[in-house]
């Protein structure tokens, strides 16, 4: 990744988070190079790659640093069903189950 910008590099990263796994926006941010205020520029990136045609953003794989999942509305019926589809557990509180047994 060496020569690509720190936000080719979030979305690099972001699409190598595996099924059945998740990750954080801080994960993403260090692991890109950047520093924990950088975490908070991880959607817009994200978003900015997808309006210019990155497609398959696994945006559900990406949580709060304590392990909450983010719902809105619109979301979170297909949010929670990709969930169960991988077998991703998310208790009554909106916390992924084990998140520490299936951090990436």
């Amino acid at each position: 990744m060496q020569g690509k910008s720190f936000s080719e590099r979030v979305v690099e990263l972001a699409l190598t988070i595996p099924k059945g796994r998740v990750s954080t926006y801080g994960d993403l941010a260090r692991a890109a190079g950047g520093t924990p205020i950088t975490a908070q520029s991880i959607t817009s990136i994200l978003s900015k790659a997808e309006q210019n045609g990155v497609k398959g953003i696994p945006w559900h794989r990406i949580i709060y640093s304590d392990g909450r999942v983010w719902f809105n509305e619109e979301s979170k019926e297909e949010r929670v069903r990709l969930y169960k589809k991988e077998k991703i557990e998310i208790n009554v509180h909106g916390k992924v189950v084990d998140f520490d047994s299936i951090r990436f």
